[in-house]
């Protein structure tokens, strides 16, 4: 029986130029969609979850286009909200070798970032909801969507509904003190906080000891200690820190720690070379949340979250589409990409 998981947030177009084209070079763009908790959504669904997907999008075509890239892989699409004006759009430049990728918003004014409260029933919506998923990207967008995602994470915790966010800040969207005052609201509805290495520090102030993000050495008991502090200052059941060790914009090194119970656990690491890095996080986020929705042991969670994020960094565009045999298949080791016959 699948589980309902709702998420929320900002569903964009995304304009990228074919294959490693910088921007200046490009004469069209691929038009994909894609958004941190649709991505979530999107990523459950393949795991046959019952995915829901709530946003604010126009009722004219391009809006529907929006809404079709998530039908088709099976995500709930009936609590969106159609109204407003404009879909947001992202422009993508991937990254070569010591090229890092570029993002372009052009988000201002979108429907979602418009949206008011009375938009919401959020007691309708999280009806038989188990699980709640919200990102730090989502509340950054304006004042009203900050105060939309607040109350949409005090409703779920009313309801008994598990609820996580990734705290994905954003400095072209809100200040860090901004982010500190509207996440700290947030978290205190928040069981499960997803963060990288920077998160914590950038929304928080919280940073591991002995780690440099830009040479890629990486400290584990430094993570161990931020996620005790985030737990203690918020009380959350778990913390999930991704570890990226960035070679170059083709080669990372990939792993992930949970905290729960007092306890670290650290997952296997994988050298990547990279397709497409966008929505890795968000992959991350949504096989921790299928993992423990489905009362998976910890080291599993950890293993299963880590291995499907890997496989995205494999996939062109936002979505992670990969099955949870392909996912359990890689956490068990094969991962040499040998021809499957």
């Amino acid at each position: 029986m699948s589980n309902k998981i709702v998420t929320f947030g900002e569903l964009m177009l995304r304009l990228a130029p074919e294959g490693y084209l910088r921007f200046v070079q490009s004469d069209k763009f691929q038009a994909t969609f894609g958004g941190a908790e649709a991505n979530v959504a999107v990523s459950l669904a393949n795991y046959g979850e019952d995915a829901v997907f709530v946003t604010k999008l126009p009722e004219h075509e391009i809006g529907q286009m929006a809404v079709n890239s998530l039908r088709k892989f099976g995500v709930d699409t009936s609590k969106i909200v159609r109204g407003g004006s404009r879909v947001g759009i992202y422009y993508c430049e991937k990254g070569a070798s010591q090229r890092p990728s570029k993002v372009v918003y052009d988000r201002a004014g979108s429907s979602i970032a418009e949206a008011k409260s009375e938009d919401f029933d959020w007691k309708a919506i999280l009806e038989g909801a188990k699980w709640f998923h919200v990102t730090g990207i989502t509340p950054a967008l304006s004042k009203s969507a900050a105060q939309v995602t607040i109350e949409a994470c005090k409703a779920a915790k009313e309801l008994g509904i598990t609820v996580s966010t990734d705290l994905n800040y954003r400095k072209k969207l809100w200040t860090k003190d901004e982010a500190r005052a509207t996440m700290t609201e947030v978290c205190k509805y928040v069981d499960y906080c997803i963060a990288n290495e920077e998160d914590a520090k950038d929304v928080f102030g919280i940073e591991a000891d002995n780690t440099d993000i830009d040479s890629g050495k990486l400290n584990h008991e430094g993570y161990i200690s931020v996620a005790k502090k985030l737990t203690e200052t918020f009380g959350f059941k778990g913390v999930a820190i991704t570890l990226r060790e960035s070679i170059s914009a083709n080669d990372n090194k990939w792993s992930a720690m949970l905290y729960t119970d007092g306890q670290a656990y650290f997952s296997r690491k994988y050298d990547m070379h990279i397709v497409d890095r966008v929505g890795g996080g968000d992959s991350f986020g949504a096989g921790l949340i299928y993992s423990l929705v489905n009362g998976f042991d910890n080291q599993k969670v950890i293993e299963f979250a880590v291995a499907a994020s890997c496989l995205k960094h494999s996939i062109e565009g936002d979505y992670n589409m990969v099955s949870v045999a392909e996912v359990e298949n890689l956490a068990k080791g094969s991962g040499s990409g040998r021809v499957q016959r």
